[in-house]
């Protein structure tokens, strides 16, 4: 069979593509899977690293209000649509599956005007607006948020699957964990961090509490992003911040999903990704959704966990250090509610959803 994926942009677009072809290549070891993206976006590097068939089309987002930059938006869309439908005619594929990101809106359209079975996969509670428009014409929607199911307008073709991830999330061995990561496994655990980027917001909450730390009470690392680390250290070292064993800071962290499986609670903004390794492990959360994300997602991805009692949501308005500091004291006083909290996040999880996935696609093909 022949799969067509399309999805771009953002990692959180784009790990979720490569999950569904992990899966379809453990269902379909004759499987011929090609990845149409942007030369621009992160996907240029990460599919050709995964080894897969990668080819481009020309296209960008649409700018919110109308100006110089609509219209050479408009021109590169119909670049992309003629792009699009070249390569589905060269292509024949048997499926076309989109992940979201402007990339996958003319691949998904023209897979459907040449009358080829299509989905797509929303990774957020609040769906953007490429798949909100695509799910017009798909025949089929696989969500991670049940939330999600209301903005579409035919929800009888929407199917809750989860968000794939990444399968060694699962497999960590903790014991071992603790070990390579130099944790005590008596003395809680944070792991904060701000997404692949970093977050400037959740940076100066920690910094703040690194003033003033005068006690042990727990071990921290925290995860700056590599753009901000340099900056970020420059500050521990103004403020005379003397850093004890318990504290970490540092650029990226390889070993994310042992610190993962070992944390007491998980400090993050609320990334669709992020998301859902918390929830496939069942940890519990203080979330700070970050505010200029599109349509404000993270927000509406952190109110679902915050609904079902999975996190503690505090905007980015509202964040700072005393305030981020007694929300973490108050949790690690209270085990019986981080419990509670921890159970309500693998309630959520999906530890199976490219596997639902790919149900789905199985479906639509033998039709």
């Amino acid at each position: 069979m022949k799969y067509l994926i399309s999805g771009g942009g953002t990692g959180g677009h784009i790990y979720p593509a490569l999950a569904i072809v992990e899966e379809i290549k453990k269902n379909d070891t004759n499987a011929d899977i090609l990845y149409v993206g942007t030369e621009e976006g992160l996907e240029a590097r990460l599919v050709p690293e995964a080894g897969i068939n990668f080819r481009t089309i020309r296209v960008t987002g649409m700018p919110r209000s109308l100006n110089k930059e609509s219209f050479i938006a408009i021109k590169e869309l119909f670049h992309g649509l003629i792009e699009s439908n070249r390569i589905i005619k060269e292509f024949k594929p048997d499926i076309v599956i989109g992940t979201g990101g402007y990339v996958c809106g003319p691949v998904v359209y023209k897979a459907k005007k040449n009358k080829v079975p299509a989905m797509i996969h929303e990774q957020n509670a609040f769906p953007g607006i490429t798949n909100k428009i695509l799910s017009r014409y798909v025949d089929r929607v696989a969500v991670t948020f049940e939330e999600a199911i209301k903005y579409f307008k035919y929800p009888d073709r929407v199917t809750i699957t989860g968000n794939p991830i990444r399968r060694k999330i699962l497999e960590v061995n903790k014991n071992k964990a603790y070990e390579r990561l130099d944790i005590k496994s008596d003395i809680p655990f944070v792991l904060s961090f701000g997404g692949s980027g970093g977050q400037k917001k959740l940076n100066n909450a920690i910094l703040e509490i690194l003033m003033d730390n005068k006690d042990n009470n727990f071990q921290l690392i925290h995860i700056t992003g590599d753009r901000l680390y340099n900056e970020y250290m420059k500050e521990i070292e103004k403020n005379n911040i003397k850093l004890n064993e318990n504290i970490r800071i540092l650029p990226y962290l390889y070993e994310m999903p042992e610190a993962l499986n070992i944390a007491d609670i998980v400090i993050a903004s609320s990334g669709a990704i992020t998301l859902a390794e918390i929830s496939a492990i069942g940890v519990p959360s203080i979330l700070i959704p970050k505010a200029y994300t599109a349509e404000n997602h993270q927000e509406y991805n952190a109110r679902a966990f915050e609904e079902k009692k999975a996190a503690i949501v505090i905007l980015e308005k509202d964040i700072n250090g005393q305030i981020l500091k007694e929300t973490i004291y108050d949790l690690l006083s209270n085990k019986e509610r981080l419990n509670d909290m921890s159970i309500n996040s693998k309630s959520i999880g999906k530890i199976d959803a490219a596997g639902e996935i790919y149900k789905i696609i199985h479906e639509l093909i033998s039709k």
